[in-house]
């Protein structure tokens, strides 16, 4: 594996550079949040932040470290309440509301999230956070790790898929509504046969795609913080 821009000693940019690693992280996370990753790259990047590449490599050596500074950026987004003013399950429904939705700002992440470890300084205060609200809630050794990485293994599966249905529906050109009637119509015609699935499709219909994704999400973390908490009280 290669090496980290956590890992690593940061070297001293020249006197006369004025330009931050914090104005590039910034100048990155506005061309990622709109035009993806194959829209970054660090010749234009340069050129955004009216500058020469040199600058930004005096700060940020590769594009892989950018991609590391602008991982852990997000995760600085995060909410992680303390227990002592939520309770560890009001605080576990809150901490994942709040990755969810920074998750949903963020529609790259998810394409490199996967790809390297998150080993930086929001990462793993979010981490710590997040095993002492857990913690507070009664799981000790290994189950508060694997309590707190069920709950965010679910909100990144969730947001994903909701991350790929709105990408393929800005790639259609069409609106969520067409493009849901469109997906609609299809499921109806391949399950004529399926009364169960046709009665799924009904209740459906004359939905709105965002409330349906937020229900579920609702659903989805309840049962799953239900079952953590049968866990405790075994």
């Amino acid at each position: 594996m290669k090496d980290s821009i956590w890992t690593r000693t940061r070297a001293a940019a020249p006197a006369r550079e004025t330009l931050t690693r914090e104005q590039i992280v910034q100048a990155a996370m506005e061309t990622l949040d709109t035009e993806g990753l194959a829209g970054l790259s660090m010749r234009k990047l340069a050129a955004k932040l009216g500058s020469g590449a040199t600058s930004l490599y005096w700060h940020v050596p590769t594009k892989d470290d950018l991609i590391d500074l602008l991982i852990d950026e997000t995760y600085g987004e995060v909410d992680v309440p303390e227990p002592e003013l939520a309770g560890w399950r009001s605080g576990a429904m809150l901490f994942a509301h709040s990755l969810r939705a920074m998750i949903l700002r963020h529609p790259w992440l998810p394409e490199v999230v996967y790809t390297r470890p998150s080993i930086g300084p929001n990462a793993t205060s979010l981490g710590s956070r997040g095993l002492i609200l857990f913690g507070a809630g009664g799981f000790s050794e290994r189950d508060v790790d694997f309590a707190m990485g069920s709950v965010m293994s679910f909100v990144f599966g969730t947001a994903n898929a909701e991350v790929a249905v709105k990408t393929s529906i800005k790639n259609s050109g069409q609106t969520t509504e067409e493009w849901v009637q469109d997906v609609l119509e299809q499921a109806r015609v391949a399950t004529a046969d399926d009364a169960m699935m046709q009665e799924s499709l009904r209740r459906r219909s004359n939905r709105d795609l965002a409330t349906m994704h937020n229900e579920a999400f609702v659903f989805g973390l309840d049962c799953l913080l239900d079952g953590l908490e049968g866990r405790l009280k075994k």
